[in-house]
């Protein structure tokens, strides 16, 4: 384990007025995604949506990082380079998506449990090969009446260590990442007994396995109401609640906590993301590792037609420097109207 070369890529990735693009769907969901623009299921598809993304002229301005799909890392360009070394050409550094999906649990089929730590070594060792300098394992938590069970927020959370602890091995900064879900009609206090719970099952594994935490990054969700909550509430709350939660779980010695959008909107993970930011007051650089919330607008405006390229490439810049002036607590709602 190199801890210095680990500990410089998460700071890099967690730099001031940046985050990352989180462009990992799976072939399945990216379909889905299509969908929504009237486009079948396609390799070509898939490639082109992306490549206007990585080819967006400047955008790493805002941008450090890039998850990435297998299928992607693997994908030529139309002018033949690889994505990887696309990105590399702008200093943006290639990540992976590596696990292998949450599934049932054994015994709780309402519950999941993330898979892929079989040969996690060896893909980790491919990747780290094809450019990638740091990987994503995302650990799915669902509250419900009696959930999340005990068993399911431990085996969850030793699966993200051991992930971590392998990456690490394999000179790939790991981004843990437990998402506790928005699904439901829970209240936000619910959300932060869990979410509390869960970061500090999570780093109790960590420590056990003895994951370098300087050399490590955290994606979780916010602190929030859930989609079908009755006491759904403001932004100001939602930033002093989640930094709250951070304060009693995270260790000082990680770099940055990554948020993840979750299902919010465009507009409401920028502002959540701001209003942290404006408040401060944690040791760790609070950023964003975006999917929807930074491509949706681009993918309406490509809407398959290359033609579209450069348009689609200003909505994603545009997203992407809203969420890096919310980095700063700069963000304002008047900014959406500058696109």
């Amino acid at each position: 384990m190199d801890r210095v070369a680990l500990e410089a890529t998460a700071h890099a990735l967690a730099a001031p007025g940046k985050g990352i693009l989180a462009a990992d769907e799976s072939t399945p969901t990216m379909g889905k995604r299509l969908l929504q623009v009237g486009m079948p299921n396609e390799e070509r598809l898939r490639r082109e949506f992306r490549e206007t993304l990585f080819t967006a002229p400047g955008m790493e301005e805002f941008i450090s990082g890039v998850i990435l799909f297998d299928e992607t890392l693997r994908q030529s360009a139309s002018d033949g380079r690889g994505m990887a070394e696309i990105l590399q050409s702008t200093g943006v550094i290639p990540g992976i998506k590596v696990d292998g999906g949450a599934h049932p649990m054994d015994g709780a089929p309402d519950e999941k449990l993330t898979a892929g730590l079989d040969g996690l070594a060896e893909r980790c060792a491919e990747y780290y090969a094809l450019g990638a300098r740091f990987d994503k394992w995302r650990a799915v938590i669902t509250i419900g009446d009696t959930l999340p069970s005990a068993a399911c927020v431990q085996a969850n959370a030793d699966a993200l260590a051991d992930y971590a602890r392998i990456s690490q091995d394999a000179g790939l900064v790991p981004i843990v990442e437990p998402e506790v879900m928005m699904d439901g009609n829970h209240s936000i206090g619910r959300c932060y007994k869990v979410t509390e719970w869960t970061l500090n099952t999570v780093y109790a594994a960590l420590a056990d396995r003895g994951v370098h935490l300087p050399g490590t990054l955290l994606k979780p969700n916010m602190v929030i109401s859930a989609n079908d909550a009755d006491d759904r509430v403001g932004v100001e709350e939602v930033a002093r609640k989640t930094l709250r939660c951070l304060k009693a779980t995270v260790p000082a010695e990680v770099p940055g906590v990554m948020f993840l959008s979750g299902g919010q909107s465009e507009q409401e993970a920028t502002a959540h993301l701001n209003a942290m930011n404006a408040i401060g007051g944690g040791p760790w650089e609070l950023s964003f590792s975006y999917g929807r919330a930074l491509q949706q607008s681009a993918l309406y405006a490509w809407g398959g037609d290359s033609a579209n390229c450069t348009v689609a490439q200003a909505a994603f810049l545009h997203r992407a420097r809203l969420n890096g002036a919310a980095r700063y607590g700069r963000y304002a709602t008047e900014m959406e109207a500058e696109a």
